[in-house]
């Protein structure tokens, strides 16, 4: 497929496909479990299409900050954050570069979107910034499998996965990623998606915390 017309793609086709197949039982079933966590000032990293708004909990959220880099994305975010009983603003920018203030959030939450995020090691450094000492990550997404067969099936179609799909990978490991930037797993558990989900690998929740040690040796 020619530049211009995978740039179209990305911009007319692939964000509408995003939130129809983001939007689906697999997906609302663990948003539903984890988003009402969320408290005080909250950052959502990969905002999208406000997928997560109707989870959050009002009387628990003083401000919800989305960030996503995708225009057509937060317009479709638009309408839904206007109707709720608190604060939400958008801000268009990308996970690697969030233009907020050291120690500005208590949440940050982050679904399905490590899998897209360029670089996601800097923006989990971005994160750990962003958040206060006693801040949480929340986090849900999918990733490499466990079965060794389902992940060769994952690295055979990530490329052609990620043209169709807005650049999202198959088999980037989520854990290793948030432990590798000096987080710690507070929570954590793994589950399966259903079959017709299953080049999705696992599907993975949890909170993590800005690990004490990692930022004193940042500090030294």
């Amino acid at each position: 497929m020619c530049q211009s017309c995978l740039s179209w793609y990305a911009r007319c086709i692939a964000p509408y496909l995003v939130d129809a197949g983001c939007s689906a039982n697999a997906f609302a079933h663990m948003r539903r479990r984890m988003i009402p966590r969320a408290e005080g000032v909250v950052v959502e990293v990969g905002f999208g299409s406000g997928l997560n708004l109707p989870y959050y909990d009002a009387a628990r959220v003083a401000l919800l900050v989305g960030v996503d880099p995708d225009g057509t994305m937060l317009g479709l975010a638009g309408p839904k954050s206007r109707s709720l009983p608190f604060d939400v603003e958008c801000l268009r920018a990308s996970g690697e570069s969030l233009p907020l203030a050291d120690a500005f959030a208590d949440t940050v939450v982050v679904t399905y979107a490590f899998c897209t995020i360029p670089d996601p090691e800097a923006a989990l450094t971005e994160i750990r910034r962003i958040l206060k000492p006693t801040g949480r990550l929340i986090f849900i997404e999918h990733g490499q499998a466990e079965g060794p067969r389902c992940r060769r099936w994952q690295e055979r179609l990530n490329r052609p996965w990620g043209s169709l799909a807005g650049g999202c990978h198959l088999n980037r490991d989520p854990l290793r990623l948030i432990c590798g930037a000096g987080f710690r797993l507070v929570e954590e558990e793994r589950g399966r998606f259903p079959l017709h989900f299953w080049q999705l690998g696992s599907h993975y929740a949890g909170v993590a915390a800005p690990d004490k040690l990692t930022d004193l040796m940042m500090r030294v």
